[in-house]
This record gives C-alpha cells, structure tokens and sequence, in this order.
C-alpha cells in the first residue's frame, strides 16, 4: 500500500502565529518586569492564579500607561492595589452589585434551658 501524505497545510502559519504570541508575551513580560516593583510583581502572579482575566486587564492597563509614559519610574504595590480597586469598582458598577456580605448563622448562647 501507497501513502497517505497531504494535509497540514497550515502547520507553518499556526506555529508562526504560537511564535508571534510567544513574543508579544515576553514582550509583556519585559515591559512588566521594568514597570513593577517585586512585591507588585508578586501580588499580580498571586491574583493571576485566581482570577486571570483580572491580573491581564490589569496588565493591560499597565503596559497601555507605561507606553504613554503615564508611569513614572516603577509601580509601587501599593499603586497596583488602587488600580485593582478601581477595576473591581468599575466592575461592580457595571454588574449592579455592590460590595459583597457575607452573613453568619448567629450563635444564640442566652437561650434559658
């Protein structure tokens, strides 16, 4: 029996396009590294464990600033908190809900046996 080649036509394009992406990730990697300090580095990898949509529009918005010239020098992890509570502020406006509370069963320990 003969062969059965053909196929993979787009191999080539679909591995340029990882390569392409693989860049502009180190890339964002970079410009990141230059912009934060340890400790703000540190709590975005925290946040990017849990919620990573988050931790990329917090990239995002980084990288955006740092092009603009916006940041001056290096962004404190204190800077970073404010741009999370403004992220989540927004997002919460944008859902309708406010802050989330949280309610425990009350301990009735005055009952009279």
């Amino acid at each position: 029996g003969g062969g059965g080649g053909g196929g993979g036509g787009g191999g080539a394009n679909a591995k340029e396009q990882q390569e392409k992406q693989k860049a502009a990730d180190e890339q964002r990697a970079q410009i990141l590294k230059a912009v934060l300090t340890p400790g703000a580095r540190e709590r975005l990898a925290n946040i990017a464990m849990v919620k990573a949509d988050k931790a990329r529009r917090i990239e995002d918005m980084i990288i955006t600033q740092a092009g603009r010239g916006a940041i001056a020098g290096v962004l404190e992890e204190d800077q970073l908190i404010q741009m999370l509570e403004s992220i989540s502020e927004a997002e919460n406006k944008s859902r309708g809900t406010g802050k989330i509370t949280i309610q425990r069963k009350r301990m009735d320990d005055d009952d009279d046996w």
